[in-house]
């Protein structure tokens, strides 16, 4: 099973139900989001359900999420779905290339 350095991913009672269950746990390396194909839809999720939001409560919020995600689906291969995506992963990539050496980052004052 492959994970992130979540603190919560790395605690016994998980450790010991993936031994007891023979599941090996491999841990993405840190600052590595770049790595994980998912996180390149995390970006419009938040961008078409969070941004510039008033939800009144969790069910509100859970239920435009549902909304996005059920046209998301609907409309997995459109073009213009299909170029944010590639948008979103260039993006992630350039987050790799500043956490790796890739460009300086700026110089805490």
């Amino acid at each position: 099973m492959i994970l992130g350095n979540l603190s919560a991913h790395k605690g016994q009672k998980i450790r010991h139900w993936a031994k007891k269950h023979r599941v090996e746990l491999c841990f993405t390396p840190t600052y590595a989001s770049w790595a994980n194909p998912i996180e390149a839809h995390f970006g419009p999720l938040r961008q078409f359900t969070i941004a510039n939001s008033n939800h009144r409560n969790h069910t509100g919020q859970a239920r435009a999420l549902h909304a996005y995600l059920r046209w998301r689906n609907t409309n997995a291969r459109h073009p213009d779905v299909l170029a944010a995506q590639r948008r979103e992963r260039a993006r992630i990539r350039s987050e790799k290339g500043i956490r790796w050496g890739g460009r300086p980052l700026t110089a805490a004052a």
